[in-house]
């Protein structure tokens, strides 16, 4: 994974899990909200990563 991300995106998700965590803890409902956003926003740039690349003929 370290290969994919890097060491500065290793620490980037390391932040957003913390951050997700600590807001559930205080509360549960808002942070639930949250870890379904954050991984909505992830799946579409995953589908805009995987659109430029077949763009560029490299998928």
């Amino acid at each position: 994974m370290r290969d994919t991300l890097g060491l500065t995106g290793l620490v980037g998700v390391a932040l957003l899990v913390l951050a997700v965590g600590l807001l559930t803890a205080y509360d549960p409902v808002v942070g639930g909200g949250i870890a379904l956003l954050l991984a909505g926003l992830g799946l579409i740039a995953k589908g805009v990563a995987d659109s430029a690349m077949r763009t560029f003929g490299l998928k």
